[in-house]
C-alpha cells in the first residue's frame, strides 16, 4: 500500500502523521521535495520519532528513501528551487521500489507549486491512498472542502481523513458528514510528541490504516 500524506496547509501536522503512519505499519518513508531544514528535515523528525528504530527493537522494515530534491530555503520548493539556481523537473522524481508500504509526505497543501507548471498534487499517482491531515483554524473547514474537491476533481479519491489538534466537533462532523470520507482518527494537542505518543497513536490507528 502506498499512502500520501497531504494537508489543508502548512503546519497542520503532516510529519507528525506520517511518523504515525510510518509506525503502525512499520512502512518505508520518502519525502520527495524538503524545501530548508536539511539538518533537521522530515525525514530526521520521522525517523527519531520512531520507537521501531530504538536498540530494543530492530525488527523493524522500514526504510528511510532519500528526498529527490533537497533544497535550502524555507520556502515554497519553486521559489526554494529558483533561488538555489535549479528548477524541479517532475520527470526526476522518481517513487523509490519497495515491497512494504510506502509512506509518501507532501509539503505543504496540495496547489503548493514545484515549478510554473506542476504542483504537489502532480505527484499522486493513481495507485496512491490519500489521506488528507485537517486542523481546526478560522478558514479551516473551506480549505479541507476545497482541498478533497480538487484531488477528486483529479480523478482521485480521499481514502481517509485525519484530525490534528484542538478537537472541534461541529467543524468535524460537518467535514465528514459533507464529504462521506473515512475518519482514521485525531491527533490531540499533545504537550510533545515522542516515540512512546507517537506508538501510542500508532496502535490507535493501526485498523482504519489496514482497512483503506
Amino acid at each position: 500500500m502506498k499512502i500520501f500524506i497531504t494537508g489543508i496547509s502548512t503546519d497542520v501536522g503532516k510529519t507528525i502523521t506520517s511518523a504515525i503512519v510510518v509506525e503502525a505499519l512499520e512502512a518505508d518513508y520518502w519525502k520527495p521535495v524538503q524545501a530548508g531544514d536539511l539538518d533537521n528535515s522530515d525525514s530526521h523528525k520521522v525517523k527519531s520519532l520512531l520507537s521501531c528504530h530504538t536498540e530494543r527493537s530492530r525488527s523493524t522494515k522500514s526504510q528511510f528513501y532519500p528526498n529527490s530534491y533537497q533544497l535550502n530555503t524555507p520556502a515554497s520548493p519553486h521559489l526554494a528551487a529558483e533561488i538555489d539556481g535549479i528548477t524541479i523537473d517532475l520527470k526526476k522524481i522518481q517513487e523509490p521500489k519497495t515491497d512494504n508500504h510506502l509512506v509518501i509526505e507532501g509539503a505543504g497543501g496540495i496547489f503548493v507549486p514545484l515549478n510554473e507548471e506542476d504542483s504537489i498534487i502532480d505527484l499522486i499517482q493513481p495507485d496512491y491512498k490519500v489521506i488528507v491531515v485537517s486542523r481546526h483554524y478560522l478558514g479551516s473547514i473551506n480549505h479541507t472542502l476545497l482541498t478533497i474537491e480538487a484531488i477528486r476533481n483529479r480523478g482521485f479519491e480521499v481514502a481517509g481523513i485525519i484530525f490534528s489538534g484542538s478537537e472541534n466537533k461541529s467543524t468535524e462532523s460537518l467535514i465528514l458528514n459533507k464529504t462521506k470520507i473515512k475518519f482514521i482518527g485525531r491527533i490531540d494537542e499533545e504537550p510533545y510528541f515522542d516515540q512512546n505518543v507517537i506508538r501510542e497513536y500508532a496502535d490507535l490507528f493501526r485498523d482504519n490504516l489496514l482497512n483503506l
